[in-house]
């Protein structure tokens, strides 16, 4: 398991396997999901992810530059159990 760094660069992306990609990319998936999730049920209706709380927000920009990256190597990222 890689430790993912506080700042996700393309030249820490690029240093990374595809299997190493692809599990990152499902662990950031998931911490993102949780910060998502709580933050529905705390906003409701009122949800939006663009006026989530910070942390939401940068889960979320960790996550998708990852996810964009396994994107461009044809890799399918990994959901669900």
């Amino acid at each position: 398991m890689r430790l993912v760094p506080e700042r996700i660069s393309l030249e820490w992306i690029g240093t990374l396997t595809d299997a190493d990609l692809i599990d990152v990319e499902a662990r950031l998936h998931e911490r993102f999901n949780a910060l998502q999730r709580r933050e529905k049920k705390t906003k409701g209706t009122h949800y939006s992810l663009f006026r989530s709380a910070p942390d939401v927000m940068d889960a979320w920009d960790r996550w998708s530059r990852v996810l964009t990256a396994t994107r461009s190597r044809s890799l399918n990222p990994r959901r669900g159990k």
